[in-house]
């Protein structure tokens, strides 16, 4: 089977930091920093979860919490024997503009028994948490990092996610033209070749493509595009070099579907983006 998330991980990293181990007690409001998502391991107690805009929700077994996106939220437990949780904040490459993190819904909570294959994760995971062992921040960071590795893979193959690039990596067919885009975005690819790649025809595919991910194959293709240069541009390569490697044929054809896709070119794009860092670093 195509692998799903090698490409993904490959071009957009996600890290895990944890910042709290430990019993969380009494009326915790929790605003998540603009610059990261956080995952939250409940591993025993009684958790009564107030997302905004959301219907609260209550927790009694061991579960985790995922906001990929910054959400402003209160925990309540009880005051006196409250709940045991470890924290991580996750660091998407590339902030906001992280597809990853775009594809996923604003909040995720699962029961930690529903993740196949977890269970021997997350022992050691807690294990180590709860202890004071050398090593034991990078390791818990680590284990954060192949935990949000399954949650998505839990979430795609419990057809959890409805629309954008998760679902249509959930489907069985539209996959495998997901992922040739992905790894393959210099190829000059058309209606045809995608459909092609997915063994479908080709009205069945661009009609399938639409109503799964929520946009055109060519919309998503050029939306994966201007993700790498993106990331071309931050990593200080300049737009002629990043052409061919994106697929497109010139200088001026890269910056139409830049400008068209975010409202300005690569050069005012880029000065946006070192500013909005410069100044949450200097925040920090």
């Amino acid at each position: 089977m195509t692998d799903r998330l090698e490409s993904l991980f490959n071009n957009f990293s996600v890290n895990a930091r944890v910042f709290h181990s430990g019993r969380l007690c009494g009326i915790n409001s929790l605003d998540e920093d603009e610059g990261c998502g956080q995952l939250h391991l409940v591993k025993k107690g009684r958790i009564e979860i107030h997302n905004q805009g959301q219907e609260k929700l209550l927790v009694t077994e061991p579960s985790l919490l995922l906001y990929p996106r910054p959400l402003a939220r209160r925990f309540i437990t009880d005051a006196t024997e409250g709940a045991e949780l470890v924290c991580a904040n996750l660091y998407f490459e590339g902030g906001n503009t992280n597809p990853i993190r775009e594809a996923l819904p604003a909040f995720v909570c699962l029961p930690l028994s529903v993740i196949d294959g977890a269970e021997a994760i997350l022992d050691v995971l807690f294990e180590e948490a709860f202890e004071t062992r050398c090593g034991r921040q990078v390791l818990i960071n680590k284990l954060f990092d192949v935990g949000l590795i399954q949650i998505l893979r839990h979430l795609m193959e419990s057809a959890q996610v409805n629309g954008g690039m998760l679902a249509g990596l959930s489907h069985s067919k539209l996959r495998k033209s997901l992922v040739a885009m992905h790894e393959h975005p210099e190829k000059n690819w058309s209606l045809n070749s995608l459909a092609d790649t997915a063994g479908m025809s080709r009205s069945v595919f661009a009609n399938t493509f639409r109503e799964c991910v929520g946009s055109t194959p060519g919309n998503y293709l050029q939306s994966w595009r201007v993700h790498l240069t993106k990331k071309a541009l931050r990593s200080g390569r300049p737009v002629k070099l990043i052409i061919f490697d994106v697929g497109y044929s010139s200088e001026a054809a890269l910056i139409r579907a830049f400008k068209s896709q975010c409202g300005m070119t690569p050069k005012e794009w880029l000065k946006s983006d070192q500013s909005t860092h410069g100044a949450n670093k200097r925040q920090i």
